[in-house]
């Protein structure tokens, strides 16, 4: 038995003060005619135009190594927002930025490029009001972050004095191990200060992960539960249709480990099981995320072959269509060794969560493109029922969705209406959708305003960057050691290798999203 409630109640809400535009500023775009810049950072800020959060005194600023000219840039990128924003053909919005574009070409890697980029954001500054407050996005190669920072100081443009800052913008992967991570932090820092530099996650520009804090510090029903004493375990799913598309490349040398488990994933991790930080301030939230990812029970080498599994697909079908196996995808080795499947076993060794399992898996072609966080609950004692007809008590549920369809749910047991007791399960269930309305997102908007007006919370700092690396190293190091024998071991279009499934069936449980 399985109800839902699908009749939203009026929405109670507290005024809110409205949310003021950001400051005055140039962003300046590395990589302005990549795939990044079009698809999220562009439509991002289209959409942040609309709910007049840019400030007025605003310009942007595209370089490149592509030869354009400015008209021409600017063209392309009202194309863009018309095809990847859903742009009308007359649009005062797209006009307002295209207003304030500008474009200059050359090498990352030349002073002579950053020397020709100063005197230009000055003509930007005294046109559009933007004060001398800069901020740099990299959506280049990370090969490239460290010396477009170095340029960047060695030209004057990162220093922060009369009142104007300068910040710098993060794509991930920042670093592809432990050391390289670390290395990276000292380079940038020889140039910026840690309030400088915003890390970013664009999972965290997701309103369901943003929820998760709210969720669990607002509502007094759930907070004095939400610890070892009442939850049986944890499961964070990640799954995607898709395969590696063009980026055959860049994944075949980093493998859903790399790509996922530090940041994304470990960002779920670590707002789900986090303690009440003193405020919601950038450092009082990063300090008690920064705490649990130092509390992971780092994973000795016999560990890792026990409370690990990796996988790769083969070919198969996802959603009726044939697809091709991972090794016969373009830009990858016919006999590549690069993982398309992890799912992780982990412990927190603290007082809240001592003794309850942290079970984590993400996969490219499963079955269903889906990303949640499944709270069980420990079961209620049977001895109350054990003179009726029901036979066992299932555990209660909630689930954290947040995509494709944000949301969260609730799975408990409810009487079988009739003269004997017997019991049924009842889901209720809330989707944003339906009470707040839905509005295109990229979820860069949340991610580049904060930018604009210098909170720093849903960024990584240094430590909690190098903690996250730190939990899976080890894990790298003995994958690296001992090269998988049995690639491909999953079909495209399944959940991923049986040996997933044995993870938690071990323990006596199983996955539930997908089930």
């Amino acid at each position: 038995m399985a109800d839902t409630l699908t009749e939203p109640q009026p929405l109670e809400t507290l005024p809110a003060a409205p949310a003021r535009p950001g400051d005055r500023c140039c962003l300046v775009i590395f990589g302005a005619s990549g795939d990044l810049t079009k698809r999220k950072l562009l439509p991002a800020l289209y959409n942040l135009a609309k709910k007049d959060l840019l400030p007025k005194g605003f310009a942007l600023v595209g370089c490149a190594n592509q030869t354009f000219s400015e008209d021409e840039f600017r063209q392309q990128v009202r194309e863009d927002l018309k095809q990847f924003a859903g742009a009308p053909d007359h649009c005062k919005f797209c006009d307002w930025l295209i207003e304030r574009l500008y474009y200059t070409a050359g090498d990352f890697e030349s002073p002579q490029y950053f020397q020709q980029l100063k005197p230009l954001l000055a003509q930007v500054d005294e046109k559009h009001g933007t004060q001398g407050n800069y901020f740099y996005y990299l959506a280049t190669t990370p090969t490239l972050f460290g010396e477009i920072v170095r340029q960047l100081g060695a030209a004057g443009l990162a220093e922060e004095n009369d009142g104007h800052w300068r910040r710098i913008v993060f794509e991930k992967p920042f670093g592809h191990d432990l050391d390289s991570a670390a290395a990276l932090n000292r380079e940038i820092k020889q140039v910026l200060a840690e309030d400088q530099i915003y890390r970013i996650d664009h999972y965290l520009g997701k309103e369901t992960v943003q929820n998760i804090l709210v969720f669990r510090f607002s509502n007094g029903i759930f907070e004095p539960i939400w610890n070892r004493r009442y939850i049986d375990h944890i499961q964070i799913t990640v799954g995607e249709t898709l395969g590696v598309e063009q980026r055959g490349t860049y994944y075949d040398q980093a493998g859903a480990l790399r790509d996922m488990v530090p940041n994304h994933i470990l960002q779920l991790v670590t707002l789900t099981s986090m303690e009440p930080p003193v405020s919601f301030q950038a450092d009082a939230v990063r300090d008690e995320q920064a705490k649990i990812l130092h509390a992971v029970q780092p994973y000795a080498p016999e560990d890792v072959l026990t409370r690990t599994v990796r996988g790769q697909y083969g070919e198969g079908a996802v959603e009726g269509n044939s697809v091709p196996a991972y090794r016969s995808e373009p830009k990858v080795a016919p006999d590549s060794q690069t993982e398309t499947f992890v799912a992780l076993k982990l412990l927190i060794d603290n007082w809240r969560w001592a003794d309850v399992p942290f079970y984590i898996r993400t996969g490219k072609r499963l079955a269903q493109r889906v990303t949640e966080v499944v709270i069980q609950f420990r079961r209620a004692p049977f001895v109350l029922f054990r003179d009726t007809p029901v036979e066992n008590l299932g555990h209660n549920l909630l689930v954290l969705h947040i995509q494709p369809d944000e949301g969260i749910s609730l799975k408990f047991g409810a009487k079988i209406p009739g003269p004997v007791v017997d019991i049924g399960s009842v889901k209720m269930d809330f989707h944003y959708r339906d009470y707040f309305g839905s509005e295109p997102s990229t979820g860069y908007e949340r991610l580049l305003y904060d930018c604009m007006i210098g909170d720093a919370t849903l960024f990584q700092r240094a430590d909690m960057i190098e903690a996250g690396w730190n939990v899976v190293q080890p894990v790298l190091d003995v994958w690296k050691a001992l090269p998988p024998r049995n690639f491909p071991n999953y079909a495209a279009g399944s959940w991923g290798p049986k040996e997933a499934n044995d993870l938690l069936t071990r323990d006596g449980r199983q996955w539930k999203t997908g089930q």
